[in-house]
């Protein structure tokens, strides 16, 4: 338990997870269990190396015998001495320590396993230390893709190869990566990171001020929080010139401000001697305007009525129209129609003649009796009403179904132009309100009208009782729906 709660606190805040660190390492004292007292000891000694205490840090390496560890125990030593030559590094003479931190990962490279991310993310370390970009990237590109956005291992990842791309001269890609290490780490709440250090470096160079002051801000923030002593050593380094950057560029803009502040009054002095003249001026002008607005508001009377009337007029005229448009091709159609019933009365009267004249009596009663010739031509008088209407109204079916609720909508077949209910409507929409009439041209009973009627009301969208009004309304021009 100790030991997740020691690598919780790990990033997070050092003193903590020292405490649980020493903890562990009293329970192996107390144990007489030399395997955990030396996991206990190295764990420590990594601890005190972030913390600052290399002394004890040292202390406790120099004191673990090699020979008693483990494969697994031996790269946890090896990665601390690592760690331990970089921190101690960071605060002296970088160039001696980093070399003896290297010839450590070296020894740590030859004991972890080949395929585990520890081994590839120190190879691309190693990579990185002699100038080898190209393989450093390649690694990191087959670990990014394996690995999981915002997590500490693609922090790591995406810190790198800024680090990669920074090396190669490639400011927007070094940018890039360095943001996302940063939002990982922000995520996983791990206060010691090195991604802010580097923004805000970008930040210095590339300008801009602010931001590389609050990225500078953050990651002494984060570093004091943590106990990182490294950290704030290497934020040291450039935060007095971070500081003093923004310090002069603050100087300045409150230099501009207190010009602008001295503008901005003499402004106001000048607004407010124009505000007096205006106020004069106004005063004479208000019972210009009062006059104006007394014969405005007359105008607006008179064209208001004047609308009203254009609009009658309008309506008027469209009805018109549209009713001539019906009668014109309900009267071609009606002719049409009227003749092509002759003829078919005709062929029929010969037909029964025929048989007559031959004495085919059990045909001629056969025909006689059939409705067959009734229902064809019922539907083929359906089919004309429904292609003249369509050809009047094209987008009566889906406006009709619009005004439905949504599960209610009709579906025709494939060969159908319009079914009973779209009929009804039709008629409806062509002025014929009669229920009587509409029942015997559609060849049903009144109660059957009734009823459709009442069943398309009940499925409206709209208030039921402006349904067949609203139906009234298909085919008029947008812009004239409130007429």
């Amino acid at each position: 338990m100790n030991l997740k709660l020691h690598s919780e606190y790990k990033k997070f805040r050092l003193d903590s997870a020292i405490h649980y660190a020493e903890r562990n390492r009293e329970i192996a004292r107390l144990l007489q269990d030399d395997s955990l007292r030396i996991v206990s000891d190295i764990r420590l000694a990594c601890l005190y190396s972030y913390s600052g205490r290399f002394c004890e840090s040292e202390e406790i390496l120099k004191r673990v015998r090699t020979r008693k560890l483990s494969g697994e125990m031996l790269a946890d030593y090896y990665e601390t001495y690592c760690l331990f030559y970089e921190h101690y590094g960071s605060m002296s003479s970088p160039a001696r320590y980093v070399e003896q931190g290297e010839r450590y990962r070296d020894s740590l490279l030859a004991v972890l396993p080949p395929a585990s991310f520890k081994y590839k993310i120190n190879k691309v370390h190693h990579y990185l230390h002699l100038g080898e970009t190209g393989q450093a990237e390649e690694l990191l590109a087959e670990l990014l893709e394996t690995e999981q956005a915002d997590t500490p291992e693609y922090a790591l990842i995406t810190h790198y190869l800024g680090v990669v791309y920074g090396a190669r001269g490639d400011p927007e890609l070094e940018r890039k990566y360095f943001i996302l290490s940063a939002i990982a780490d922000i995520k996983n709440s791990i206060k010691e990171n090195a991604s802010f250090q580097r923004l805000a470096l970008i930040c210095y160079d590339n300008g801009d001020i602010a931001k590389a002051f609050t990225y500078t801000q953050s990651a002494i923030e984060d570093a004091v929080f943590s106990g990182v002593q490294f950290r704030m050593a290497q934020m040291s380094e450039f935060y007095s010139i971070i500081n003093a950057a923004h310090q002069a560029k603050e100087a300045k803009t409150n230099s501009k401000l207190k010009v602008y502040l001295l503008l901005i009054s003499v402004l106001a002095l000048l607004a407010i001697l124009l505000l007096a003249y205006i106020y004069k001026q106004v005063k004479k002008l208000s019972r210009v305007k009062e006059e104006l607005s007394q014969m405005n508001r007359k105008l607006m009377e008179l064209n208001a009525e004047l609308n009203g009337k254009n609009v009658l007029l309008y309506r008027s005229n469209t009805r018109l129209g549209e009713s001539n448009d019906i009668k014109e091709q309900y009267i071609a159609q009606f002719f049409h129609l009227c003749s092509t019933y002759i003829d078919k009365m005709e062929v029929y009267r010969k037909t029964l003649y025929k048989l007559g004249i031959t004495r085919q009596y059990e045909d001629l009663m056969k025909m006689l009796r059939s409705t067959t010739v009734i229902d064809n031509e019922l539907e083929e008088l359906y089919a004309h009403f429904d292609s003249v209407f369509l050809s009047l109204y094209p987008t009566f079916v889906s406006d009709f179904n619009s005004l439905l609720n949504e599960e209610a909508r009709i579906c025709l077949k494939t060969e159908d132009l319009l079914n009973k209910e779209l009929r009804i409507y039709a008629l409806l929409r062509l002025g014929i309100t009669d229920s009587v009439k509409i029942a015997h041209f559609l060849r049903c009973s009144m109660s059957t009208i009734y009823n459709y009627r009442t069943k398309m009301r009940n499925k409206a969208a709209t208030c039921r009782e402006e349904f067949e009004e609203m139906v009234m309304k298909i085919g008029i021009p947008p812009n004239h729906l409130h007429d």
